[in-house]
């Protein structure tokens, strides 16, 4: 017994022993699973560290590279990461966003609601008349439009002389010698083929118009002196008529009355075919070209402007469409050609208004429509009507420069225009009232 003790205890000691060993195993295994874990939460939320993500991503290589070469080859940085494409930063207009501005952010301000007006259960019928559509408003539209039809470039004859009407040259320049004897250069004079188009904003294409072509005198450009100074454009709108203006530019600031294309045959209608595209563009109804194409013209000449009116009317290949001509301090010759257009055309009217400067010629031009048996009348106080046949000869104080503006009355084109208007069979409405303040400009 004695001795089976001690062995007794040797087992236990063995068994504690054991047992102490599998206790620190399992305690050794806790802490090495929990210690990763624990490093892993410490780490959540900050930036990962370069030289680990590196170090990953080269470990990540050699694994896949053991695996799949193809693969590895071509897994780079590039394929990671690739360059952004042009539709990624710019996308389509299917894709891209409302654009907004800063105001669609600043706070709103509350409307405060009206009340409303109870309704009435039933409609009362009115007996007064509705108003009509009004058209929106718009306004004029003035501009300068390039044609191949206007009076220059030319580069045809002289009709006068049956020459060429560029008769002299210089180096590589050629220019045109005048009645005067004064040269004047193609490039300086003779090419500006751009035309004053003007469209009142009461303007209605659907309604009986008219198309005023007017021809300006010497030392003139369109937009100092036929728009600024004489105010053509204006008048036509303040006359209320349902009338449009062209008005191609002639020699440039020149003592010059040639009168360019439209010397020749149809040069007057080649002209207003080409405008009635543009004025149809210019309104924005291109179903309208037609009815400008259709239109009844005015033809308007002021002092050299004479010439190319008178050739219009002679050559120009609508001589029918002409419902008026109107000379103003015009008539320096070419009354054969004035004399047989009234003779021939008793459904329009003929006015020409003059000074002393051109009295001796008109007087002359009177004389010969009177040998014709052509009445003619010699004040402007009574309505135009289809045949009439006006002269008016205005006194000492009315200067020659500023006859478009002030002749047998202030603004005479707006007065022509406001006569026609009162005459229906003349094809001309008025559709807008006088400007009381512009008439007394």
């Amino acid at each position: 017994m004695v001795g089976a003790v001690p062995k007794l205890r040797a087992d236990i000691r063995a068994d504690r022993t054991r047992s102490g060993a599998r206790g620190r195993a399992l305690r050794m295994a806790l802490i090495s699973g929990l210690v990763p874990l624990s490093l892993t939460l410490v780490q959540c939320g900050q930036a990962p560290n370069p030289a680990a993500l590196a170090a990953n991503s080269q470990a990540n290589v050699q694994v896949v590279a053991k695996t799949n070469q193809h693969v590895a080859s071509s897994d780079t940085f590039e394929d990671r990461f690739p360059a952004p494409q042009f539709r990624e930063r710019f996308p389509s207009a299917s894709e891209g966003f409302l654009q907004r501005q800063m105001s669609d952010f600043s706070p709103k301000r509350a409307v405060q609601q009206q009340p409303q007006p109870e309704q009435a259960p039933y409609k009362v019928a009115s007996l007064a008349p509705q108003a009509p559509y009004q058209r929106p408003a718009r306004e004029d539209l003035t501009t300068l439009v390039s044609m191949k039809s206007s009076a220059f470039p030319y580069f045809g004859n002289n009709p006068a002389s049956d020459a060429p009407f560029l008769n002299i040259s210089k180096g590589n320049r050629r220019g045109h010698r005048s009645y005067s004897g004064r040269v004047f250069w193609q490039d300086e004079t003779y090419s500006d083929n751009r035309v004053l188009m003007h469209v009142p904003e009461h303007f209605d294409v659907r309604k009986p118009g008219v198309i005023v072509v007017f021809f300006h005198g010497n030392g003139a450009t369109l937009e100092r002196d036929v728009r600024d100074r004489q105010l053509v454009p204006q008048q036509v709108t303040d006359s209320g008529a349902n009338a449009i203006l062209l008005a191609p530019q002639m020699a440039v600031d020149a003592a010059d009355s040639s009168a360019g294309k439209f010397w020749q045959a149809g040069g007057l209608k080649r002209f207003l075919e080409e405008s009635a595209n543009h004025l149809a563009r210019l309104t924005g109804d291109p179903n309208s070209a037609r009815a400008f194409a259709d239109m009844p013209v005015v033809i308007v000449g002021y002092s050299g402007g004479f010439l190319p009116t008178a050739w219009s009317l002679e050559v120009g290949g609508i001589s029918d469409r002409v419902r008026g001509v109107v000379l103003l301090d015009a008539v320096y010759g070419e009354m054969d050609k004035f004399a047989s257009w009234i003779e021939s055309h008793r459904s329009g009217f003929f006015v020409s208004s003059y000074t002393r400067h051109t009295a001796r010629r008109d007087r002359e031009l009177m004389s010969m429509l009177r040998q014709k048996g052509i009445s003619v009348s010699e004040d402007m106080d009574g309505p135009l009507r289809p045949g009439s046949v006006v002269f008016v000869e205005t006194g000492d104080g009315i200067t020659h420069r500023e006859y478009v503006t002030r002749a047998w009355t202030r603004d005479p084109l707006k007065d022509i225009l406001v006569k026609m208007s009162a005459t229906p069979s003349l094809a001309l409405t008025r559709v807008a009232s006088t400007n009381p303040s512009a008439s007394s400009r």
